[in-house]
């Protein structure tokens, strides 16, 4: 046989590029899959967190800021760690983005709190007199959507096999229960917060844009 093929360079090199070919995927698509995976600690959204998800994507905020620290020293030593493809396992639809107006958001829960946020999206400015970011005090009054982000929990349960109510991860339960749950961690981060209109809203069941867009940020480490 190898000295058929030897006469024959065409098939020869085929049979090569094959070869090589079937070799590089049985060594690739494993370590790609294993990459893939959740990495150890890494969570489900809660339902609070995918709220402020929703208004994160409503508002364009990934239009001016990335989510993807690249394995360079000028990036890492001011956002954190290079981004890891098993950080975004649970993220439906990916938020890498390519334009950075402002700065990455990946591991923005490190560095920024509660407080500096409600400060921050209420007038820019105040915080970082060079921001050329608009202030976003609509969001203390408008109400997140905790139904449309309960469905998506709930859809992605099901159909991702995301593992919400195992060991170790956010509970979903009912849409009652996950309403509770989301008031809950509302009225936690709120504690942090001096907005009275937000604190009152919560005080009436109600939970405003701005304390699950801070839910949100505050996950990102």
């Amino acid at each position: 046989m190898f000295h058929w093929l030897e006469e024959r360079p065409f098939m020869f090199a085929a049979v090569v590029i094959v070869f090589t070919a079937f070799a590089g995927i049985v060594e690739l698509i494993p370590d790609f899959a294993k990459s893939s995976r959740p990495l150890v600690g890494t969570k489900p959204y809660t339902v609070l967190q995918l709220a402020g998800r929703g208004v994160y994507i409503k508002e364009s905020c990934n239009s001016c800021h990335s989510q993807l620290i690249r394995p360079f020293k000028s990036e890492t030593a001011r956002y954190g760690m290079y981004s890891l493809s098993g950080e975004y396992a649970y993220d439906r639809p990916f938020l890498w983005g390519s334009k950075r107006t402002g700065p990455d958001l990946l591991r923005v829960g490190n560095y920024r709190t509660t407080d500096w946020h409600e400060y921050h999206m209420w007038e820019p400015k105040d915080v970082m007199p060079t921001s050329i970011m608009p202030a976003y005090k609509h969001m203390f009054t408008n109400l997140a959507k905790i139904e449309t982000a309960y469905a998506e929990a709930y859809t992605v349960k099901k159909v991702f096999n995301v593992p919400y109510d195992k060991e170790g991860m956010p509970v979903l339960g009912s849409f009652e229960e996950a309403k509770a749950l989301a008031l809950k961690e509302a009225k936690e981060i709120a504690k942090d917060m001096k907005s009275k209109e937000v604190k009152a809203l919560l005080e009436d069941g109600k939970v405003p844009e701005i304390v699950a867009m801070i839910a949100y940020l505050n996950s990102l480490k």
